[in-house]
C-alpha cells in the first residue's frame, strides 16, 4: 500500500478558472521528489473549458470560454458542481496514467455506491447514459494535475450549449435529479475519501 498520509487537502471555496490553472501549473512546475500530493476542492463561477483534444466551438450565452491543458474536449463548470484536482505524483506511487484515471472514476463510482458506469473511450461516470462527472487530466514529469468535476446540484442548461466532453447530444445529470441530496462541501469531502481510498490501495 501506498500512504496518503502527508496528502495535503485544500478547501478552495470558489475560485476563477484561469488564476486556478495557473496555481496548478506553477505547483507542478515547482514541485521535487518530496513535495507532498495536494488535492484541492473547489467551484468555479461559470465557465466553459476547452481541453487539448477540443476543436475550436463559438458560444453566445455570455459565459466565459477558455483554453485549458487538460487532455479531453469541453465541458462546462459553475456553481453547484464540485471540482477536485488532484495534484498527484503518478511516478512516485507507480501508478500508470491509464490506472489513475480509472482510480478517478471509482471513486465517483464508489460514491454512488457503485451505480455509475464508465464508456469506453469516453473518460467520465455515466448514470443511465447521461453524464454525471467530466474527467481531464495533464502529467508533466510524471506529475498530474487537473482531475475531475461532479455535478451535484446546478444549473444544467449551460450544457445545452455545448457537445459535453465533444459527444453531441450527450444527456448531462447530476447527484440531485439521482435523488441523492449532498451540498457541493459534502459531495467534496466524500469524493476526497474514496478517492483516497483507492490511491493507498493502488
Amino acid at each position: 500500500m501506498t500512504s496518503v498520509d502527508d496528502i495535503a487537502v485544500r478547501r478552495l471555496g470558489q475560485r476563477d478558472y484561469v488564476p486556478t490553472l495557473e496555481r496548478m501549473r506553477t505547483f507542478t512546475a515547482a514541485r521535487t521528489e518530496a513535495t507532498p500530493d495536494e488535492l484541492w476542492l473547489l467551484q468555479h463561477p461559470a465557465v466553459y473549458t476547452l481541453g487539448q483534444g477540443a476543436a475550436a466551438v463559438a458560444v453566445s450565452v455570455g459565459i466565459p470560454l477558455v483554453k485549458s491543458d487538460r487532455g479531453g474536449a469541453i465541458t462546462y463548470h459553475g456553481p453547484g458542481q464540485v471540482v477536485l484536482y488532484a495534484l498527484v505524483d503518478l511516478a512516485r506511487r507507480g501508478i500508470t496514467v491509464k490506472r489513475y484515471v480509472t482510480l478517478l472514476e471509482e471513486a465517483v463510482i464508489d460514491l454512488l455506491g457503485g451505480r455509475g458506469e464508465r464508456r469506453p473511450g469516453a473518460p467520465g461516470v455515466y448514470v443511465a447514459g447521461a453524464k454525471l462527472a467530466a474527467l481531464g487530466i495533464r502529467v508533466r514529469r510524471g506529475c498530474a494535475y487537473h482531475g475531475l468535476s461532479l455535478n451535484v446540484d446546478m444549473d444544467l442548461a449551460p450544457f445545452r450549449a455545448i457537445d459535453p466532453c465533444g459527444h453531441p447530444g450527450l444527456a448531462v445529470t447530476q447527484l440531485k435529479d439521482l435523488g441523492l441530496e449532498a451540498t457541493v462541501d459534502e459531495a467534496g469531502e466524500a469524493l476526497v475519501q474514496h478517492f483516497m481510498r483507492g490511491l493507498e490501495n493502488a
